[in-house]
């Protein structure tokens, strides 16, 4: 009985497929490399293509729980490219072979399925009614999928090849070590690591909140709070004069919240997702019970966001002493929606902290900042 429900289900997959044919290092003396990577330097974020190129010139990547970003430095330009961290699978049937290479569907071929992987894998989601799977969890490679290192590696291929020079500069993000963790981030990193290696880069890693820092307050000397709230963490660096003095993570943030209301709604996440990245404004009373249930969530993630970093700043006594206040810099596709800087800053007069704050603004490009960090430190390493 149980075979046959799953063949019932892997043809459901098919029918529908038919239908739609119709080593972390200290940053020094990077002011230089800010000032020569920013000057005259325009953002270009260009739409994933099919065939990557491979790059000339050091390289970033930022693999996120949501979306995998890679950016490079093109005449004064820095281009970004995304794509996102997801993948879906149905039956290898050869038919549906045939409609996936006819509508260009980025997929890879393991065992008796198709792995549908980035965007393509969320339209595919929300044809069936259900969510997506990810390689990645709450920050890190997923322990419940055994495809994740393949996935990712798959996406990445399809963002960058291996570089025209050998041993070229690739410096990728990682997640600090989240609160109460056991040192997963170290698998994590070194996985990554390996495979960028096997690409041909000589691979070099910065901390999340730390690009962030990199990214956006080099006016501040690099000293200050960078904060991201991506899919899978809330990522927190406090900088000072370029040092890293604490990095940390707490496993809340977008995913969660999607996976809050949706559990709550009885809807799937995917589909609260992109509720959320369309029509959510935090400035506004919601008017329905998934607003509501998302400005709840909100809240939660804010606060407990804030309630870390009151805990870890005042239990640490390695706080520098600064004497001047310091600003906190937000960034990741949590921080999106409208009125979500007015929800931390209202929160945040609620917190007693070491060190006193200037102001909090959001980063320039709130998706792309830690990869364009990331790209900063590269483009210092190769001199």
């Amino acid at each position: 009985m149980a075979d046959e429900k799953r063949l019932v289900s892997l043809q459901t997959r098919v029918d529908a497929l038919k239908s739609v044919a119709s080593d972390e290092r200290p940053v020094k003396q990077i002011k230089k490399a800010v000032g020569a990577s920013q000057k005259g330097v325009v953002g270009n974020e260009k739409v994933i293509k099919i065939d990557a190129e491979s790059p000339n010139g050091p390289v970033a990547l930022d693999i996120g729980t949501s979306h995998i970003i890679a950016a490079q430095n093109k005449r004064d330009r820095i281009e970004t490219i995304k794509e996102l961290n997801a993948f879906f699978t149905v039956p290898n049937a050869k038919y549906a072979k045939d409609i996936l290479n006819r509508k260009d569907v980025i997929y890879y071929e393991r065992g008796n399925q198709y792995y549908i992987t980035g965007y393509f894998a969320e339209n595919f989601a929300n044809l069936f009614n259900t969510n997506t799977r990810r390689p990645m969890k709450e920050g890190l490679l997923s322990p419940n999928e055994g495809e994740a290192l393949s996935v990712i590696q798959a996406i990445v291929n399809t963002l960058i090849q291996k570089p025209k020079k050998f041993g070229e500069i690739l410096c990728f993000v990682v997640p600090g070590e989240p609160l109460g963790g056991t040192g997963s981030v170290l698998y994590h990193q070194l996985m990554i690591k390996r495979f960028i290696g096997s690409l041909g880069y000589s691979p070099l890693s910065i901390n999340e909140g730390m690009a962030i820092v990199v990214s956006e307050l080099s006016e501040d000397d690099f000293t200050g709070i960078g904060i991201s709230m991506g899919g899978g963490m809330c990522n927190i660096c406090l900088s000072y004069l370029s040092f890293p003095v604490i990095t940390y993570s707490i496993q809340m943030a977008g995913d969660y919240i999607d996976s809050m209301v949706g559990g709550s709604l009885g809807e799937p996440a995917t589909r609260i997702k992109a509720i959320k990245e369309e029509e959510l404004d935090l400035t506004r009373e919601p008017k329905d019970r998934v607003m509501t249930a998302l400005h709840i969530f909100y809240d939660e993630v804010i606060f407990r966001l804030l309630e870390s970093l009151q805990r870890v700043l005042n239990s640490r006594d390695n706080i520098p002493k600064i004497k001047t206040p310091i600003p906190i810099v937000l960034s990741g596709a949590t921080a999106m929606p409208n009125g979500c800087k007015g929800k931390f800053e209202n929160m945040l007069k609620n917190v007693s902290l070491p060190v006193e704050i200037s102001t909090v603004h959001l980063a320039k490009d709130l998706l792309n900042t830690p990869a364009k960090g990331a790209l900063i430190v590269a483009m210092r390493e190769a001199g």
